[in-house]
């Protein structure tokens, strides 16, 4: 609690430091990534990604707005994995989009 204000002059905005009230810091339920894998049910075919929140990502596949899923859909999550950061992510992502990453992914199927 800020120290320096009156007993009583102390909003809840003066007990969170300045930075996460400006949003420099996301709060910890978006800290990580997510990144995922989905199959679709039309073709088996599979999509690699990352993203802070899976299920709104996976509606968004699932309903069209997607370019490149919206022409086999419906998906189903079949792998997922939490990357502490962005380059955790993309990194993971990467290798999942390998011939060895996809692999792997095919023979949790």
């Amino acid at each position: 609690m800020a120290s320096y204000l009156p007993t009583g002059r102390q909003g809840s905005m003066d007990r969170i430091p300045a930075c996460r009230q400006a949003g420099k810091f996301p709060d910890s339920m978006t800290e990580f990534y997510t990144v995922y894998a989905l199959k679709s049910l039309q073709d088996g075919r599979i999509y690699v990604g990352f993203t802070r929140d899976v299920e709104k990502r996976l509606r968004e596949h699932n309903s069209g707005k997607t370019k490149s899923t919206k022409g086999f859909r419906p998906w189903i999550i079949i792998y997922t994995e939490i990357a502490e950061t962005r380059q955790n992510a993309r990194e993971k992502e990467i290798y999942l989009k390998s011939g060895i990453g996809k692999e792997i992914l095919k023979s949790l199927e």
